[in-house]
């Protein structure tokens, strides 16, 4: 009943917020939910047509997979296991085509790679969506792409080329670490800090420097500095202030046992918003399948 969520920090691709008034248990499902339940696009299947880099198939097609792809999964079906073939309701075809070649205008005394060769860096800028059936009608207003332009997947000389297909299928986090939606996702109990007597002068300065910058302030108080918790938060649990005599017996550290300050950092494909929108439903969707099997159980 005294359950609630407070937004703390949004920003683009990451979000803290509070969960209050819940067991540890279902905030650590809800954390293992959003690394491994929510689903995402990414290359599964990968058709090498050349590539003479020094970069091996199997590698190129590793690095190929962990790319994020900018795509809403919630758009696409699971594809089925054991189909060769993608349809356009289930799969994402992206082409990386490129061959590096010299620069015919370089210095001839340049050692640099970037005047001598065009395309000796292989991005993920290079590859490009490829429709599958009628994925332009399906899409229009589509724009499937790596969520970043700039990650390197090879380097290549001149002569040497890379010509693959790509297929890019939903999935979870659960088969494979490429399909988690968030860098991050993790939670911390929300610290409390208590001054058992006034701390001043010294030893108030003392204190400050055992915590984290913004946990204890000090204010003037009649000519006296005073120590005061401003904001318990931030703090790390260093227990430096344990180290010292003089303070160890002057406070006392504990946590909120049911107040979960929660990280999540999105990988882009979704915004971290969405991806805790998401994870909430998959929950709930576990709660009913689990009460929709007591309620098939026959009572004795």
């Amino acid at each position: 009943q005294a359950f609630r969520v407070d937004i703390i920090r949004e920003e683009e691709g990451a979000l803290e917020f509070d969960m209050v008034g819940i067991d540890a248990a279902i905030a650590n499902a809800f954390r293992r939910i959003l690394l491994a339940e929510v689903p995402t696009m990414a290359v599964e299947k990968v058709f090498v047509y050349n590539n003479t880099s020094i970069v091996q198939d199997e590698i190129l097609a590793h690095r190929l997979g962990l790319i994020p792809i900018r795509a809403d999964p919630r758009l696409f079906e699971y594809r089925n296991q054991g189909d060769e073939e993608g349809t356009e309701i289930d799969t994402l075809q992206f082409q990386l085509k490129i061959k590096c070649s010299r620069n015919p205008q370089a210095a001839k005394e340049s050692s640099d790679p970037n005047e001598l060769y065009f395309n000796h860096k292989v991005y993920s800028k290079h590859m490009t969506w490829v429709p599958l059936g009628n994925q332009t009608e399906l899409f229009p207003d589509a724009d499937f792409r790596p969520v970043h332009d700039d990650i390197l997947i090879a380097l290549l000389r001149p002569g040497q080329e890379i010509d693959v297909l790509m297929h890019c299928v939903k999935g979870i986090g659960k088969d494979h670490a490429k399909f988690s939606p968030v860098a991050t996702a993790s939670y911390r109990l929300l610290p409390d800090i208590t001054l058992l007597q006034p701390i001043e002068d010294e030893a108030a300065e003392m204190l400050q420097k055992c915590f984290s910058p913004g946990v204890i302030e000090i204010q003037n108080i009649k000519g006296k500095k005073v120590a005061r918790v401003a904001n318990a938060r931030l703090d790390t649990f260093s227990r430096e202030v344990f180290r010292h005599e003089a303070l160890k017996h002057l406070v006392r550290l504990a946590r909120v046992r049911n107040h979960y300050i929660f990280s999540v950092e999105s990988t882009g494909i979704l915004p971290p918003d969405v991806l805790v929108s998401e994870a909430i439903k998959i929950l709930m969707g576990k709660c009913q399948r689990f009460l929709n099997e007591l309620d098939s159980v026959p009572m004795e």
